[in-house]
Parts: C-alpha cells; sequence; structure tokens
C-alpha cells in the first residue's frame, strides 16, 4: 500500500564535523511515525544536481529535506528551484547561516517537525552571473578565509578558526572596486563587498541588519576604514559590528566591478577570483518550510 506522501532526504555525508547516520536514522524514524514514504540520497559530489532532478523527476516529492549546510542547500536549490516543491532544513554543516536566519532551531527533533510539518514561506533568490545564492556571497576577505578552509583537511569550528588564523596572517591587501545600482556609479577602497539576501553568517553575526529574505531586495554592504583583523573580528563574529564601519545599499540589481581579480564565495562555496559581478533579484522563487 503506497504511504500518502513521498518526501525526498538529500543528506550531504561530509558537512560539519558530525555523525550522519545518527541523523538520517532519526530521520528515518520520524518519518515512519509520520507514514511518509523517504527516499534517501547521499551527496558524493559528482554530477549530484543531474542525479537529484532525476530522481525527483520520477517520483515527483512534495517535500524535500535537506540535511547539509548552506553549500548544500544551495546546490539542492539550484538542482529544483523549477520544481513545485517545499524544502525543508536541517542545518548539519560547519556553516547554517540560511538556518539561522529562517530561525531554526539547534534541536533535530524540532527542525524535523518544522520541515515535515510547518508551511513554508517563499524566499528570493540573487542571481550572480547566472549563478543562484540564497543567503550571503561576498569578495574579498572572508571569500579567501572560505578558500583556506576548502583547502584544509580539519572541518567544522577548529577547521574554522585554524584557516582564521592563516587567513588573517596572509594579510591581503584592499582593492578597488566601482558599484553601479539605483541609477549611480560609486568607487570605493575596501578588504570585504557582502551581497546579502538575509542578515547572519553562519557564525550568528548581524551582518546585514535591514535584510529581509522576501522583500524583493538585497543589499550590498560595503566594510569601511576597517583593518584586516578588525574585519576578522566582525566576520568570525566575536565583534559587534558599528553602523559607523558599513555602508549599506539596498537594491533589486548591481554591477560590481573590481580593479583585480579577487576572491569570491557563494553560500559558503569557493567560486575562484573574479574582476566583474552581474546580480539581480529573483522574487518570492522557492517555498522553505519554517517554524
Amino acid at each position: 500500500m503506497k504511504s500518502e506522501k513521498d518526501y525526498l532526504l538529500i543528506v550531504n555525508p561530509i558537512s560539519g564535523s558530525t555523525d550522519k547516520s545518527k541523523i538520517i536514522e532519526t530521520i528515518r524514524t520520524f518519518a515512519s511515525k509520520a507514514s511518509i514514504n523517504l527516499i534517501t540520497y547521499t551527496t558524493s559530489g559528482e554530477e549530484d544536481e543531474l542525479k537529484i532532478q532525476s530522481l525527483f523527476d520520477s517520483h515527483l516529492f512534495e517535500r524535500v529535506i535537506i540535511a547539509g549546510g548552506d553549500g548544500t542547500t544551495k546546490m539542492v536549490v539550484e538542482a529544483l528551484e523549477d520544481k513545485n516543491t517545499i524544502f525543508g532544513i536541517l542545518p548539519s554543516g560547519s556553516a547554517n547561516g540560511l538556518a539561522k536566519d529562517l530561525d531554526l532551531s539547534n534541536n533535530i527533533e524540532e527542525n524535523l517537525e518544522i520541515s515535515f510539518h510547518s508551511d513554508p514561506i517563499e524566499i528570493d533568490i540573487i542571481s550572480i552571473n547566472g549563478m543562484k545564492s540564497l543567503h550571503l556571497s561576498d569578495i574579498g576577505l572572508n571569500a579567501k578565509l572560505i578558500k583556506n578552509y576548502e583547502d584544509s583537511s580539519i572541518r567544522g569550528k577548529l577547521g574554522y578558526a585554524l584557516q582564521t588564523i592563516k587567513t588573517l596572517s596572509q594579510n591581503e591587501g584592499l582593492f578597488n572596486a566601482s558599484i553601479e545600482c539605483n541609477g549611480r556609479k560609486m568607487e570605493t577602497e575596501t578588504r570585504v563587498i557582502i551581497i546579502a539576501n538575509s542578515q547572519k553568517y553562519g557564525t550568528g553575526v548581524v551582518i546585514n541588519p535591514e535584510g529581509i529574505i522576501n522583500d524583493g531586495k538585497f543589499e550590498i554592504i560595503i566594510f569601511k576604514d576597517l583593518d584586516w583583523f578588525m574585519v576578522g573580528k566582525i566576520l568570525m563574529g566575536n565583534m559587534p559590528i558599528e553602523n559607523s564601519n558599513i555602508e549599506i545599499i539596498p537594491t533589486d540589481k548591481a554591477i560590481i566591478t573590481t580593479t583585480i581579480p579577487v576572491n569570491f564565495q557563494m553560500d559558503g562555496e569557493y567560486c575562484g577570483k573574479i574582476s566583474n559581478l552581474k546580480i539581480n533579484i529573483l522574487p518570492k522563487r522557492i517555498k522553505v518550510a519554517v517554524p
């Protein structure tokens, strides 16, 4: 006899530093008690998007549950954003900034109830050079930190702490950028420019207090008059950010051009060096279950 509902569970086994076998067992037990037919897909890093699309098309899942961090969520959404489904997020990565912005709990049982049963909201996606960002992207010092973390063998909070020290010791300099948006063009010298669809980094620091994830806008955040050490402390959540230290520009489209190629990351995934970003908002693009 066919179950009432078909849900797809997507698990990234290497995100964060937690043992996913216990998480999977907990999720399966919850689904069984709710009479939900749960099919599990474990990411491998090889053609995951295509495999997820094929699996979805063969079942037309009512919900897709994601157990991973911001990077895993981004990958799954990119694969299935045009499908009429609801996404549930079980944060279990090294960076879970999107989950923090959605007010998801650190408690797996609470998040299971939300992911499987709560009503969704429609949230915006940012398109950057044709790639999709759900949360926070940036160029500069933090993107360099992401690169160093990805290149290292140590995961979790310890890995981030070690790579923060390494990144700050490399002491990369300022870069010059021009920003075109809202009918004007400005020039700036900085160490970090953030493109934000929400408020918080995975560390919990509020980097964009004006951010609303479904308002049809994103914010460009420019760090001003800060040395590399102070920027590092802010990005790691070790000191509050002062309004005098940043400029926040709300907009729905922008072009950012740098005079030299600069490190770039999207939702916790390093994307190489760039010198030009074409950015626009895609309003209310996906449905995500929230408290």
